[in-house]
């Protein structure tokens, strides 16, 4: 009896760590989009605007604490520095696939030089993806305004 007991525990402890593994282990599809938004920063950050021009849907569109535009705008406004993303430091991370379609969610702080002043502020931009003709295309950024340090909740 006193075997049983210690098979069935170690069975329940292996499914226990099997189920939790799984759920915080990030599949390949995300792996690779959060990888992009990753670079996606490190892009912005040297005003590489042809990676970002391969990676921006013609038709994305860009909202900002100071207005929204679409594509060629974002283009021109890193190209120029009129907005400089010196560093974007993600503090958290989620990202949620469903189909050819993902959504990421960074919490950052975005240290940027705007308008000829630095600045830094604490962001959640969401990101959405689109896989098209088997590359992601960025749809969307949309930076919102936070004023804590909050969690970003994830899928369970």
């Amino acid at each position: 009896m006193k075997s049983v007991k210690s098979v069935s525990l170690i069975f329940l402890l292996i499914t226990t760590i099997s189920i939790v593994g799984y759920a915080q282990s990030p599949s390949k599809t995300e792996q690779e989009v959060l990888q992009l938004s990753k670079d996606k920063w490190e892009w912005m950050a040297h005003k590489d605007v042809v990676k970002l021009g391969e990676l921006f849907d013609a038709k994305a569109k860009f909202v900002h604490m100071s207005g929204s535009w679409k594509t060629n705008r974002e283009l021109e406004i890193i190209e120029s520095g009129s907005i400089w993303y010196k560093e974007a430091i993600v503090h958290d991370s989620a990202v949620e696939v469903s189909k050819k379609t993902a959504m990421v969610w960074n919490r950052i702080t975005l240290v940027a030089h705007v308008r000829g002043n630095d600045v830094s502020n604490e962001f959640t931009v969401t990101e959405v993806y689109q896989k098209k003709h088997g590359d992601w295309k960025m749809l969307g950024l949309t930076f919102s305004s936070v004023r804590d340090t909050h969690q970003i909740e994830k899928l369970s």
